[in-house]
């Protein structure tokens, strides 16, 4: 049973108990207003007491999920096919590609990512992966690179909206004691990169020229097979959130906007479908309101147009200052944003052309089309258990929050996968067998997913919801804009031939190396740790 509205202050988080006045919507150290904070306080009490983790919070795993998978599945999906679009295509550089890829992300990040807090989770939902799908299919189609990287970079708008939302709407619904799933939402990721070389690896292997100076599209039609069979599955992934599954909007994004009898509704839904009841009413919610501010809050209800209309006639910063509303916070905003973009380089770097890597990176060795994508397919098995294993000791670390070591926790995890990760690559600069190659690779495959399981649950949960999305989306945005220069470095320390141009041919992976080894440090200074604390 939850504690009635009366008790809400007293049972509140310590992370969350510092109010200072700033007007009649006094806002809290972590930039939201004490109304708010009230209310979904109480809103965690109900979901952790009477509705509990069941069959609705389980279906949503499932499909955002299949989100987080696809965002990996489409990255590595181009990773996969460079050097098939080299050899028939002949651009003067393949890695306009990825390139192409990347500004599709960043345009999608930032625009789904802000719109779900303007006009709600829902749509971005709903909606990324049907543009991921369609386009995606019709690159597969296409006959000369300018046409390839358009549609590349149509697909990354569609599914770059997935990271920065997807997170978002299955956090907001978790019970406090259940948080560590979305560490566990990571293991998709990396299913995702398992999946991309899967698929690619016999349909490359067997559908490929034989001999890149003669290449002709009737004999390379691999990576236009992989491309249909992986646009196909994300058809198969729309249809299953859009059709299938009844997506209820956030109740936290309905609270934040004053639609409060909409949040109940959709309690009472979520109630219904893990075959519980909920007690919470709109008095008792807003009366929360009313015992921490003298005031119970607006109370609408208003339809999708009038919702669009609204967010759109106001637009403003009004999601972006309170990330920055106090010192502790701006700090940890500034660090978090940071990270996000220093991975985003340092991350595609190395796994945005690592089949070219695989494929070139052992000397006096005839490169094989087979055994690149057969070593890709293991790599990316051992993906999986890393973030299992980030899991864990996420879980773990919740479990024994009240511990005196400051460094425990989310941010310790992260830390500590993310040096291992640059250490593993310096490492691979070494590789002279094909062994160590493959040995490296996989310890690198292990850590980097390790570190990005913690990295995904770690991000929505410092942001409130008010502001989540558009958080979400500053991070996964600046993301995607370093990522850009993955690429040109590429471009830069490299000729067409994949040969060093003035040095060594590692030079990427010496930069990406370095940028984990300096994150890890970083991940260290920031000064909020969330594990044990319910989200805002």
């Amino acid at each position: 049973m939850a504690a009635p509205a009366a008790d809400v202050e007293k049972k509140m988080d310590p992370q969350f108990e510092e109010v200072s006045s700033v007007s009649e919507m006094s806002t809290t150290q972590e930039g939201v207003t004490a109304a708010y904070e009230a209310k979904s306080t109480l809103i965690n009490e109900y979901i952790e007491n009477e509705i509990g983790f069941g069959r609705y919070q389980f279906q949503l795993f499932f499909l955002t999920g299949l989100g987080w998978a696809a965002d990996n599945i489409w990255l590595q999906g181009v990773a996969i096919i460079l050097p098939q679009i080299k050899s028939e295509l002949h651009p003067s550089r393949v890695e306009f590609a990825t390139m192409s890829l990347f500004i599709g992300l960043i345009v999608g990040a930032s625009v789904w990512g802000i719109l779900a807090d303007l006009i709600g989770r829902r749509l971005s939902f709903n909606i990324t992966l049907f543009i991921a799908a369609v386009f995606g299919i019709a690159a597969g189609g296409a006959n000369n690179f300018t046409t390839v990287c358009a549609l590349i970079a149509c697909l990354g708008f569609g599914v770059g909206g997935n990271l920065p939302v997807d997170g978002a709407i299955f956090l907001e619904i978790l019970p406090k004691n259940q948080q560590w799933w979305l560490t566990l939402l990571s293991v998709w990721w990396a299913l995702g990169q398992l999946f991309a070389s899967l698929v690619a690896w016999p349909l490359i292997s067997n559908f490929s020229c034989a001999d890149a100076s003669n290449c002709l599209k009737a004999d390379n039609k691999g990576w236009r097979y992989t491309l249909y069979v992986v646009g196909g599955v994300t058809a198969v992934m729309w249809i299953l959130r859009y059709i299938v599954f009844d997506m209820q909007e956030s109740c936290k994004y309905l609270v934040a906007k004053g639609r409060d009898e909409e949040a109940i509704e959709v309690l009472q839904h979520i109630a219904r479908v893990n075959g519980k009841t909920m007690t919470l009413t709109l008095e008792t919610l807003q009366g929360a309101a009313k015992e921490r501010t003298g005031e119970p809050g607006v109370n609408t209800k208003m339809s999708t147009y009038q919702v669009v209309r609204n967010a759109f006639s106001s637009f403003d910063l009004s999601h972006v200052t309170p990330l920055f509303s106090t010192r502790r916070l701006a700090i940890n905003t500034s660090i978090t944003i940071m990270l996000w973009g220093l991975i985003g380089l340092a991350y595609p770097l190395f796994n945005g052309f690592i089949t070219l890597y695989l494929s070139t990176q052992v000397k006096d060795q005839e490169s094989s089309t087979n055994r690149t994508y057969r070593d890709y397919s293991i790599i990316s098995v051992l993906g999986v258990p890393g973030s299992i294993i980030a899991c864990l000791v996420v879980d773990y670390t919740r479990k024994n929050q009240g511990s005196k070591f400051a460094m425990g926790g989310r941010k310790l995890t992260m830390a500590l996968s993310t040096a291992l990760t640059g250490i593993f690559l310096f490492l691979f600069t070494t590789s002279k067998t094909e062994n160590a190659v493959l040995g490296f690779s996989l310890a690198s495959g292990l850590t980097q997913n390790a570190m990005y399981g913690v990295l995904y649950a770690y991000t929505p949960e410092v942001f409130p919801a008010p502001h989540r999305g558009t958080g979400d989306a500053l991070c996964s945005a600046f993301n995607r804009i370093c990522g850009v220069l993955a690429p040109v470095i590429k471009i830069v320390t490299t000729n067409p031939d994949g040969t060093a141009v003035g040095g060594t041919a590692n030079g990427p992976i010496f930069v990406s190396a370095t940028l984990f080894m300096v994150a890890s440090i970083l991940m260290l200074l920031l000064p909020i740790e969330t594990a044990g604390k319910a989200a805002l």
